[in-house]
């Protein structure tokens, strides 16, 4: 069940505004001026399909996703109650791709921009990956916007700048062009415990990136993206954020993600932690069943996690 060595000979180039991919619910889109550049923001905003609860979430995708690997999700909340937001940010999905300085802060405020522009006042907010950082400044940024928090397997963990030197925008570019197969599937298969083929369906669309006349545009985007997770980091919001936040993702995620995902838990104001046991990265692919139970009573008020006592210790 490992990933095959090479692509299938079918793949061909994809466009990096993802025509090609469909989207279950209608992409609508909200335009705005960044940097002096006009930009569209492309977004689902999907109605409830169950009894109206009243709220609203937003899902925040990682890095090396997009709106659209939210599917699962936004069904299960959806028949919740919930209205469910998924923002593709500027930069990826099939939002506008423009050439620009990146910030953790630009996502977080353009996030701002469209709940704004849709009359939202206060939201749950559901992240993956880099989204928990766009989620982590939004949070500390526009506290009363926030309801509820849940991080699923955010990155941004440390201060990368206190770690590594900086390097030259030029030079992490490069390096994005030079990307190929191989490294898409290594870069995909440390996401997950057990591969399964269903997984491919990401690989194949980072292939049809790099395989399109569109990649170097694209690889400067990844590169300027990078820049900003390093430059912008956010370890010191969490101290600032006043919503109850739950840190959930799977334990075999990097090093030691269990360590960084404490850390987050013990510094927010009002945090708790759940690890789910031999899961990577991808929790939402790899076992949906372990992580929408915590995770929906942690919406609906249940502490599901471990707590930060008044002496600092994490406690059930």
């Amino acid at each position: 069940q490992e990933p095959p060595a090479s692509p299938p000979s079918r793949w061909g180039p994809m466009s990096i505004n993802l025509q090609a991919v469909p989207y279950r619910h209608p992409v609508k889109y909200f335009s705005f001026a960044l940097e002096g550049q006009d930009v569209r923001m492309a977004y689902m905003d999907v109605a409830t399909a169950g009894t109206l609860n009243g709220k609203s979430v937003v899902l925040l995708h990682g890095l090396n996703f997009f709106g659209e690997a939210w599917t699962d999700t936004i069904e299960i909340l959806r028949k919740e109650g919930y209205r469910v937001v998924v923002p593709d940010q500027i930069g990826f999905g099939r939002s506008s791709k423009p050439i620009l300085h990146y910030s953790i802060s630009t996502h977080a405020a353009n996030t701002k921009r469209l709940i704004d522009h849709l009359g939202i006042k206060t939201t749950d907010v559901v992240t993956h990956s880099m989204g928990g950082m766009v989620a982590s400044r939004f949070a500390s940024s526009y506290p009363d916007a926030v309801g509820n928090l849940a991080m699923i397997n955010q990155i941004g963990l440390t201060d990368a700048r206190s770690q590594r030197p900086w390097r030259d925008t030029s030079e992490v570019y490069k390096a994005a062009l030079a990307r190929d197969y191989t490294e898409i599937v290594k870069g995909m298969r440390a996401y997950y415990v057990n591969w399964k083929p269903e997984y491919m369906k990401y690989v194949k669309v980072h292939y049809g990136w790099i395989s399109s006349g569109e990649w170097p545009h694209m690889a400067m985007i990844r590169a300027l993206q990078q820049q900003a997770i390093y430059a912008d980091p956010v370890v010191d919001d969490w101290p600032r954020i006043k919503a109850r936040t739950l840190v959930i993702g799977g334990e075999k995620d990097g090093a030691d993600y269990p360590g960084g995902a404490r850390r987050v838990a013990e510094t927010v104001q009002n945090g708790q932690l759940y690890i789910i046991p031999n899961v990577g990265h991808n929790p939402q692919f790899e076992a949906p069943q372990l992580l929408y139970p915590p995770l929906l009573r942690f919406l609906k008020g249940e502490d599901v996690g471990t707590k930060k006592t008044s002496a600092g210790r994490q406690t059930n």
